[in-house]
């Protein structure tokens, strides 16, 4: 699963406090059982004095196999421990998709 190939990464590459990998494929247009479209919540102390762009661009390191080939779309959500506690230890919910219509 495309899924776990994305959690064994991240893991591998951030040794994060907390991980999680959600598949939000049936939010959009694409067939049952899809893995196209990913929100990933990272939180490591690796990304201690990164700004935000920076960690983007290390998450897309590791994960540039699966987005070329694979990923159609990935929301990234990467804090320090500091910032997790301060935001709850929760990360904004992703829209649903409309479709294609506006």
């Amino acid at each position: 699963m495309l899924q776990e190939a994305i959690e064994t990464k991240l893991h591998n590459a951030f040794d994060p406090e907390h991980l999680k990998v959600i598949n939000e494929s049936y939010m959009h247009n694409v067939p049952a059982g899809s893995e196209s479209h990913f929100k990933v919540i990272v939180v490591s102390e690796a990304f201690d004095g990164l700004r935000l762009i920076a960690r983007h661009r290390e998450v897309n390191k590791v994960l540039a196999d699966e987005l070329a080939d694979h990923i159609h779309a990935l929301s990234m959500h990467t804090y320090t421990p500091q910032e997790w506690k301060a935001q709850n230890e929760s990360a904004p919910d992703s829209p649903m998709c409309l479709g294609g219509s506006k």
